[in-house]
């Protein structure tokens, strides 16, 4: 849930160390913090600072420099955010400085021996205890403390760590948590996310779990926390710096919603064949067994959290519709915990945007641990859940940096139609029928160009609603978990509570809720429920409730029932989703930028979910 980056060369560092941890700043933005050594005077800077990036640049004197540093912004787990539990954290003999994401579950074991040996703690972190227990084990050689520390701690990390003793080294360390190595001239990096380091290399190794590695201003030595060396390959970050700054645009979120044309189109680009009727997804057919297993699954778990929760719901409808097979989705925290029910058939596809997801790595080792051959959708090349699995598909969405997730979402829903077409089309649907979805596939880019063009009548509804206390998203079908997801939107990012439906389940409790203060979001295509819908538009319109629609282009009879509508193109039911939910994130944009609110760094979240 953190960022970290760390510098050693031979030129000053402070500015790589601020602007890195921009560039990360999405992964968690309660504290950050800096250290700073010189290697002229050999001295070294501290500076911890609560709240945003720009606070702790502000408190850098102009006049410090150095040539190796270690920063981290965080977002809180263990005690509040504040400077005392902000990153870097430094050891009792004030030698050993280390930055840290993840989590150590183990600590407070760890912490009552450290005590009996007469070590204090000045924070709430677990993170203190774990550079206290390397300075324990320090006999003059910082990368064997580091190992043998490691060796007792329990829970996930991606560290970095800094000893005055020995000034001319940084070790970093994985398990769980994301980290890589950035190669330069004279100079290398370590960082959570290739983005901080991207302005500076893009030549970069990526650690594996249960990796060290010794960085010194000109080599990089890998090796296994038991000694063994490990031989890397030198991989080229596949992003441009222009992917991830704003490009003109207010937000990221804003930025990123305006990109789904190019990014749905960049999710199925070479994978759809015409002439067959069919997709090719090569990350699936390259596995020969582990896709022979896909196609003749009795059964499938989508295990997922928060918006990719929601788009496994769509690939539920879409399996189970098109393919034939039944289908479970679930929450990938509850998963592991439940003792699912796995036979030698079952299938477990994880849908992750960052990789990382905590929860769901968990429940991908808990499918393997049962036999399940398990797929992995995410938009990260080389995260961990892409090499946990045994196959999958990358999204190709490009960074997401905005906290709550737009592009990611069309992405995944576009994926896994894909993966429904491909199987549906090993079973039953006939060549005319696969023909027909890609045809519809191939215009989807142009339809959300042009709900796109039409933001701005959604910035004039959002600017009547923006003091709602309260709003409900009703839907049906594929677009019940559109509902869901646009209700999710709305709360992650403007703090108004909202809640998504069935439509139909509106009288069995939530329209007790409505009243003239409360708007309800209809998403009423014309589809093959849509009489229903525009029944339970009427029941809600009976109750005095305020009434917003999202409806098919040419319905005159929803704009005669609804108080506002916002018009979107046709398109087959099965893709439907990819549109209905762009008004849905315009409008909870707008709204969260008409109540003054970082929609971007949203209170209490962070971007990558790194811990349980």
């Amino acid at each position: 849930m953190c960022g970290i980056v760390g510098y050693i060369g031979n030129s000053d560092c402070v500015r790589f160390l601020i602007d890195g941890l921009k560039r990360v700043e999405y992964r968690g933005y309660d504290s950050a913090g800096v250290m700073i050594y010189s290697g002229k005077d050999r001295s070294n800077v501290l500076i911890k600072k609560t709240g945003r990036i720009l606070e702790l640049e502000k408190n850098i004197d102009k006049n410090i420099s150095g040539n190796i540093g270690i920063g981290h912004t965080r977002w809180a787990t263990h005690g509040e955010p504040n400077d005392e539990n902000s990153h870097p954290h430094v050891s009792n003999n004030e030698k050993i400085f280390l930055v840290h994401n993840g989590i150590i579950e183990n600590y407070m074991s760890l912490k009552k021996k450290l005590e009996k040996h007469g070590y204090s703690f000045y924070s709430e972190t677990d993170t203190e205890i774990l550079v206290n227990l390397i300075q324990y084990n320090y006999k003059d050689d910082i990368e064997e403390a580091v190992k043998i520390a490691l060796a007792e701690v329990k829970g996930t990390y991606g560290i970095g760590v800094f000893c005055l003793d020995e000034p001319d080294k940084l070790i970093a360390a994985k398990l769980g948590s994301p980290l890589l190595i950035g190669i330069g001239n004279g100079e290398n990096y370590f960082a959570s996310d290739p983005a901080s380091i991207l302005k500076s290399t893009a030549e970069v190794v990526y650690m594996e779990d249960g990796e060290i590695a010794v960085i010194t201003k000109n080599s990089v030595v890998h090796k296994t926390l038991t000694d063994e060396i490990v031989k890397k390959t030198v991989e080229t970050i596949s992003i441009e710096l222009s992917d991830i700054e704003k490009s003109g645009y207010s937000h990221f979120m804003l930025k990123e919603i305006f990109e789904q044309p190019r990014t749905i189109n960049d999710t199925m680009r070479g994978r759809l064949m015409l002439e067959e009727g069919a997709p090719k997804l090569g990350g699936l057919t390259q596995h020969p067994e582990i896709y022979k297993s896909l196609l003749n699954a009795e059964k499938i778990f989508i295990v997922a959290c928060g918006t990719s929760w929601h788009s496994a719901l769509i690939g539920e409808y879409m399996l189970e519709e098109y393919a034939r097979i039944p289908v479970e989705v679930e929450y990938a925290s509850e998963f592991r915990y439940r003792d699912p029910i796995i036979t030698p058939k079952t299938v477990v596809i994880a849908i992750s945007q960052s990789g990382e997801t905590a929860d769901t790595l968990a429940a991908i080792k808990e499918a393997k641990r049962k036999g399940a051959v398990t797929i992995g959708i995410c938009n990260v090349v080389g995260s961990t859940i892409s090499k946990e699995t045994d196959a999958g598909v990358y999204l190709h969405a490009g960074p997401e940096i905005g906290v709550a997730s737009t592009k990611a979402f069309t992405s995944q829903v576009i994926t896994l139609a894909l993966i429904t077409l491909d199987i549906a089309r090993h079973k039953d649907m006939s060549f005319r029928q696969g023909y027909k979805i890609i045809k519809e596939l191939k215009l989807l880019p142009a339809l959300a160009e042009s709900i796109l063009e039409n933001s701005e009548k959604i910035r004039e509804i959002a600017h009547k609603f923006k003091n709602a206390s309260n709003f409900l998203y009703l839907g049906r079908g594929y677009n019940f978990p559109v509902a869901l997801e646009g209700a999710l939107k709305l709360k992650e990012i403007s703090y108004i509570h909202a809640e998504g439906y069935p439509a139909a389940e509106m009288k069995h409790g939530p329209i007790a809720l409505i009243d003239e203060n409360m708007p309800v979001i209809f998403i009423a295509i014309k589809d093959s429920i849509y009489d229903k819908v525009v029944t339970n538009i009427k029941e809600v319109k009976a109750r005095n409730g305020v009434v917003i629609s999202i409806a098919s282009y040419g319905d005159d009879e929803i704009e005669s029932i609804s108080d506002y509508v916002i018009k979107i193109p046709e398109t087959t039911n099965l893709l439907s989703p990819v549109l209905t939910v762009i008004p849905l994130q315009l409008m909870a944009y707008y709204i969260a930028v008409e109540r003054g609110l970082n929609v971007d760094m949203p209170r209490n979240l962070a971007k990558s979910v790194t811990v349980e």
